[in-house]
């Protein structure tokens, strides 16, 4: 799609259709004042009739307005103004955007972007709604031989902005937007191939094409490489698949040479059964999803490519299948880790954190400024946080409260959990340096506890996306997350957040 940033009255656009916020109940805001103005009481006869009552994610799309350039208004409620805040914005923008786009209005003009929101600059407003924008518009339909058609499809949106001093700071944004909305789409991309298609060959070859497309570094390593490095934790979850594990690093070098790197860890494993502890066959087929951290920290170096942002970002993927067969690791086997800390495997279904650990360990090679893995680790988490919110772990509370407000400001939140030593005490193992799990309780706790012994050396982040990485039923799929939070953060660091 393509987005555009002017200044402007709504009466004067010339476009498909501009789109003005109502306030419950039916309160107007200045663009739908302005609008009005212009048509003669049009707006506020209708909304006086009760056709609209501004209640949040309603809709109503008007022809032939009186005293307008357009073809359209469409009024979109944003609920109560008292109550109007982030949450409520983007579920504004998005009912405009579905609403365009299933109405033919090939082109909008929106002016939501004016309203208030927690004094939120016209950059956030502007950069939320690219996102969300692109988000509402997205599809995933390669696969179907026969593809649901939209008839005049949205294909240009252009946000008005009320402070023309803002338009500079408000164009960046856009370009920010855009980024992270095509880093959201390479992540869903990902998530939702199948895993047949998806392997860890597959993931390899896509950052190779990245690396080549965005000017970056690229290095695979593979099974022997692994295994001279004493990657045996990693290895132990491939063994029993026929695709071969693979180690990932993409580099993109936008800061000075001796700046320390920004380092993402994405758990790769493109589909999990389970191993020989195989997983109930209910919502197997949505394990396929169990490298989203993968693709999210692929999607966040591609935005970051796009953007040039100026910092050092190396990406670390450990990808493998987890599989049964004859040559799988069974409970009760014991591995080496990089790291030369034995491993005690009572559940093969704990694979991430064994490849992660490895990656983790790999990691301080690069002497990093700070390391931030990212995995759908846990069902437990889903179980503390449901599907909200990301659990955040952190041996650095600044890095915590860094990332915290990232994610509030991407409204792609996360909640710090606890990462007490207390909890270390759950995986002690009588034949091994520690095990691989921790028990019934705290299972979320004790999955960052495990990683945060290979963490000893820098200042570290372990994101559990478990129940934010995508969605089931009816609107199942890869939702792209956390490559907002991770970008935010990236943009803070880099001094490029308005």
């Amino acid at each position: 799609m393509e987005f555009s940033i002017k200044s402007g009255n709504p009466e004067k656009q010339r476009s498909a259709c501009v789109v003005v916020g109502i306030f419950e109940p039916r309160k107007l805001t200045l663009a739908a004042e302005l609008l009005d103005n212009a048509a003669h009481n049009h707006l506020s006869d209708i909304i006086r009739r009760g056709d609209m009552e501004g209640k949040a994610g309603s809709t109503l799309l008007l022809h032939n307005v009186p005293g307008t350039l357009c073809d359209r208004v469409l009024l979109v409620g944003l609920g109560k103004e008292k109550e109007f805040g982030d949450k409520a914005y983007c579920d504004a923008i998005r009912s405009a955007v579905r609403t365009l786009n299933e109405t033919g209005s090939f082109d909008g003009t929106v002016f939501l972007t004016e309203t208030s929101v927690r004094k939120r600059s016209s950059a956030w407003r502007v950069r939320q709604a690219t996102m969300v924008a692109q988000e509402t518009v997205y599809r995933f339909d390669q696969f179907k031989s026969k593809k649901d058609k939209v008839r005049r499809p949205l294909r240009k949106l252009t946000f008005v902005i009320d402070r023309r001093n803002e338009l500079a700071a408000a164009e960046e944004a856009l370009h920010q937007g855009q980024a992270i909305a095509e880093g959201m789409a390479l992540a869903k991309n990902l998530g939702n191939l199948p895993g047949n298609v998806c392997t860890p060959a597959f993931l390899a070859e896509t950052a190779q094409k990245m690396a080549s497309e965005h000017k970056l570094e690229c290095q695979i390593l593979e099974r022997d490489e692994m295994a001279a490095l004493g990657m045996h934790s990693l290895l132990s979850v491939a063994k029993g698949s026929r695709q071969p594990p693979k180690l990932i690093v993409l580099q993109h070098k936008g800061g000075k040479n001796d700046d320390k790197p920004v380092v993402l860890v994405g758990k790769g494993i493109t589909f999990d059964s389970g191993g020989i502890s195989l997983k109930p066959a209910p919502d197997m087929d949505e394990m396929k999803y169990d490298m989203c951290g993968a693709a999210s920290v692929l999607g966040t170096i591609k935005a970051a490519a796009l953007m040039k942002l100026p910092i050092n970002l190396t990406v670390i993927v450990p990808s493998s299948e987890n599989m049964p067969g004859g040559s799988a690791t069974r409970p009760g086997d014991i591995v080496t880790s990089m790291s030369g800390q034995t491993i005690e495997i009572l559940n093969t279904d704990a694979e991430g954190r064994l490849i992660l650990c490895d990656a983790l360990t790999y990691a301080a090679r690069f002497q990093p400024e700070t390391v931030i893995d990212v995995a759908t680790l846990t069902g437990a988490c889903v179980i503390a946080l449901g599907h909200v919110a990301t659990g955040l772990f952190a041996n650095n509370e600044t890095l915590a409260r860094e990332l915290v407000h990232a994610g509030d400001d991407a409204h792609d939140r996360a909640w710090q959990m606890p990462l007490w030593d207390d909890y270390q005490e759950l995986l002690k193992s009588p034949f091994a340096d520690m095990a691989n799990i921790g028990g019934r309780w705290g299972g979320s706790i004790t999955a960052a506890c495990f990683l945060a012994r290979f963490t000893r050396k820098y200042v570290w982040a372990h994101l559990d996306i478990a129940g934010t990485a995508w969605k089931s039923g009816t609107d199942k799929g890869a939702t792209g997350r956390p490559v907002p939070l991770l970008m935010h953060y990236l943009l803070k660091r880099a001094g490029k957040l308005n």
